[in-house]
Order: C-alpha cells, then structure tokens, then sequence
C-alpha cells in the first residue's frame, strides 16, 4: 500500500482505546540522541509505536531502558557504527492524556502478540498508536521490548513547549565498546 493511501481505522480497536482514562504523567525520564540533536525534538518514525504519520519522542522511565532500546537499533546495522556520539539526556515531562498500556496484558487484550513482543512485529503496535493519536491522546506509557521498564512514547504535537524540559545531559558519550564487553552497565 503506498504511504499516501491510508486503510480506515479498524473501529473497535478505537472503541477499545478510547475506553481507557485519559491519565496525567508528570517525571522524569531519559533520552539517548546522537550528538548535536535536541533530545525533546521528536520525529516521525516507521517504528514500534509510530508509522510515520506523526512526530513521537521515544523516551524511557529508566536510564538503561533508554540506552538499551538505542543499543537494539544500532544493532541492526550491519557493521554497529562506531563514529557517532550518542549521549544520555534525562528530561522531565508533564502529560495530561496518557494511555497508560504498561503492561503486557493490556496489550495482549488490544491484540499484540505478547509471546513474541521481543521480535520487531509493529503492525498491531502501530495500529494502536494510531488510535490514540487520532483520539488526542498525547502520549503512551508501555512495556520495554528491550529493558525489564516502561518507556513514555509521547505525541510531540500535544505536547506543549513548557510541559518538556531537559534536566540534565551526560558529559561523556555511551562508550558502546564497554556496554558490549559488560552488558547491562
């Protein structure tokens, strides 16, 4: 299907998505961006929750959840790239209509395929972000398909400039070479 042709939203899965309470989150969370990009900038991306049709800020409520979901993507090259910084930035938010879908049974109920939530399968993932987002939903709270966390997926659009800040950014890259060696570091 070309990118500009859309498929209708299937009905119930937005019937089932706008049943959940629209919930505040306020804290921190942290951000892994190469070096030099704004770490509150989002970007459309074809990804878990995201099929590129709007801007997401991918962001996790743990410090290794952030880290671990980069070091996936990096790991998906052929040679891991070994010249681009990537630092660690932790960033405190305020959402006022959050779907909370941070476990895995929910997702299970809205129909993923929990047994295989490791592997790279966004089409249901995708499906559901796309709901929340045409519901004004301005953000998702999910489990970690790479750290034993959740993460906070936000809608950048809904979110207002004061409701994003960076409160505090690494001075020192990831050294990737050392998390290969000593995983979970």
């Amino acid at each position: 299907m070309s990118d500009d042709v859309r498929r209708a939203r299937d009905l119930d899965l937005l019937d089932a998505v706008d049943a959940f309470d629209r919930k505040p989150f306020g804290g921190e969370v942290w951000r892994v961006v190469r070096d030099g990009r704004d770490p509150i900038l989002g970007a459309p991306s074809h990804s878990r929750w995201c099929n590129g049709m709007f801007d997401v800020l991918y962001t996790s409520l743990d410090r290794e959840g952030a880290v671990a979901e980069i070091h996936a993507l990096l790991s998906l090259q052929p040679v891991f790239p070994s010249k681009t910084r990537w630092f660690v930035h932790k960033l405190r938010i305020h959402a006022t209509q959050t779907l909370d879908l941070a476990d895995l049974a929910t997702l299970r109920r809205l129909g993923v395929d929990t047994d295989r939530w490791s592997e790279r399968e966004y089409e249901r993932t995708q499906e559901i972000a796309d709901a929340a987002y045409f519901l004004g939903f301005d953000g998702l709270l999910v489990p970690s398909a790479r750290a034993d966390c959740s993460n906070l997926v936000l809608f950048t659009d809904r979110i207002a400039p004061g409701q994003i800040a960076v409160v505090e950014s690494a001075d020192d890259p990831i050294d990737w070479k050392a998390r290969r060696r000593h995983p979970r570091r």
